[in-house]
């Protein structure tokens, strides 16, 4: 399994409207997509800033090709990002990993 993860921050004030954008966006895209074995999304808070982190759990590199493309380490962006003032790491990793455990806070660990 390979985890593909991204890394954004918006101002506080839009904090909550970007939760739910990114719910429809990124991870409901991901998840849309063949090969597709979740995704999870974190957030924390730094100063005047909400930080968000998506991991999403692909079964191969092909799809997550189907995801993102062929360019696939840079990170998929959607038009209405910028209305939110999204800080966005313009490059994702991928991580191969041999299995991810539910723990018992409902969170995800990979392993491998």
């Amino acid at each position: 399994m390979i985890v593909r993860t991204w890394h954004g921050c918006v101002p506080l004030a839009y904090r909550q409207g970007f939760a739910e954008h990114l719910a429809v966006t990124g991870v409901q895209h991901a998840e849309s997509v063949a090969g597709n074995c979740g995704a999870f999304v974190r957030q924390e808070i730094q100063g005047q800033y909400a930080h968000f982190f998506l991991a999403t759990y692909w079964e191969s590199l092909q799809a997550i090709k189907r995801f993102a493309g062929e360019d696939y380490h840079i990170a998929v962006t959607y038009p209405d990002d910028e209305a939110f003032a999204l800080i966005s790491d313009p490059c994702v990793f991928h991580h191969q990993v041999d299995d991810v455990i539910p723990n018992a806070l409902g969170l995800v660990e990979s392993q491998g």
